[in-house]
């Protein structure tokens, strides 16, 4: 009986095995050369999208135009433009840009800690500093900016236009609001 007990848990842990290894080589929900070409498209439409700091302001003044801040919820707690809207990077689906962005057709301004100087905790840069990794690279923006545009793209989102220009944190044409904002 013991030989039967052994032999048929044998039996159930190769089944087990066999069930894990067939899983495993299921494909992931990542289509990389779908995503190269995204990017291609995306870097035609998004040259006549980059806005300089007083055409944002002017544009964020519009009625029915919405400021997307897409950082972490505790940055955007912290200190954000006035007037802009949360959805986390990590949270885009289509549920959720739904629910903030009312049509595809909606204008939306995008920026990122990159736009900002001057205020390193509230905007912490995205640059990879070689040194800092000790890896011989050549430096590299990595702004939130660029995904966020591409994300929105995809999802069918055109009307976006992206702050492209370095604001410094004295720079008095830029209001915040949030928990880090000192207010005069």
């Amino acid at each position: 009986m013991r030989s039967l007990t052994i032999t048929f848990a044998v039996i159930i842990s190769l089944s087990f095995c066999a069930k894990a290894q067939d899983q495993s080589f299921r494909k992931a929900k990542v289509d990389f050369i779908a995503y190269e070409t995204l990017v291609h498209q995306v870097k035609e439409h998004r040259k006549s999208r980059l806005i300089n700091v007083d055409e944002f302001i002017e544009m964020s003044e519009k009625s029915g135009v919405i400021i997307l801040d897409t950082r972490s919820d505790s940055m955007y707690r912290r200190k954000h433009i006035k007037g802009a809207i949360h959805l986390n990077f990590s949270d885009f689906t289509q549920q959720n840009l739904m629910k903030v962005i009312p049509t595809v057709h909606t204008k939306v301004l995008i920026y990122c800690n990159n736009n900002f100087a001057g205020d390193e905790v509230n905007f912490a840069s995205k640059v990879v500093m070689p040194a800092l990794i000790q890896r011989e690279i050549k430096p590299i923006t990595l702004a939130l900016n660029i995904p966020t545009y591409i994300n929105l793209y995809g999802y069918g989102y055109r009307n976006v236009y992206e702050l492209s220009e370095l604001v410094m944190l004295f720079d008095k044409r830029i209001k915040y609001e949030g928990t880090a904002v000192v207010h005069e």
